[in-house]
């Protein structure tokens, strides 16, 4: 028990360090770096409560695919530092009143505010046999029997973006050669190859 309660403050000291090196740091590389370090320690913080399978969805989703995004963009963008910077103060009080609505959730989710029936410290009280269905089942039954239309809905919603960055990819442009697999496959015999009748000794 003494081992687990380190761990713990171990893992979230350093997602609370990783997470104030993301905004604070001036480099945009070095903030996603963080940003991937933040996520890999709370995914162990997951794992420290049981919650195994959202460990493993944090670290493939958002480490595997948006991370690693957002690296290999700043990364080949031409980022000026110094614009990034002028705005700081013109949204600081944005980003203040932001930071203030997800802090009071915070605290509602966890019971110090109030403690709702879906709250860390209500769901505690109701005793073992809530919480000793695996997450990988609660979600599985929240998601397709409470949320199922929600759900499907933002798949489709996916699947139209998937396409639509596919047809822009894909659109005709003027001055730019495309591979067309079609017009290779079914073109004539003609005009593939020519056949030339060499005399003989005479060479081509």
């Amino acid at each position: 028990m003494i081992l687990q309660a380190l761990a713990f403050y171990v893992f979230a000291f350093v997602v609370m360090a990783s997470a104030a090196m993301v905004v604070v740091s001036r480099n945009p590389v070095y903030s996603v770096l963080f940003l991937i370090l933040a996520f890999f320690n709370a995914a162990a913080l997951f794992v420290l409560i049981g919650a195994e399978f959202i460990a493993m969805i944090l670290i493939i989703v958002y480490v595997g695919a948006v991370a690693v995004l957002f690296l290999f963009v700043v990364m080949m963008l031409d980022i000026n530092l110094t614009e990034l910077r002028e705005g700081f103060l013109k949204y600081l009080p944005v980003g203040a009143l932001i930071g203030l609505v997800l802090l009071a959730e915070i605290l509602l989710g966890l019971g110090v505010i109030g403690s709702t029936p879906t709250s860390l410290t209500a769901l505690g009280k109701a005793g073992p046999q809530v919480l000793a269905i695996d997450n990988t089942r609660a979600i599985g039954r929240v998601l397709y029997t409470q949320y199922f239309y929600l759900f499907q809905v933002a798949g489709l919603v996916l699947l139209v973006a998937m396409i639509g960055a596919i047809v822009l990819t894909l659109r005709s442009r003027p001055g730019v050669r495309r591979q067309r697999v079609s017009e290779q496959l079914y073109r004539p015999k003609d005009d593939a190859i020519t056949v030339v009748k060499v005399p003989t000794r005479g060479g081509v």
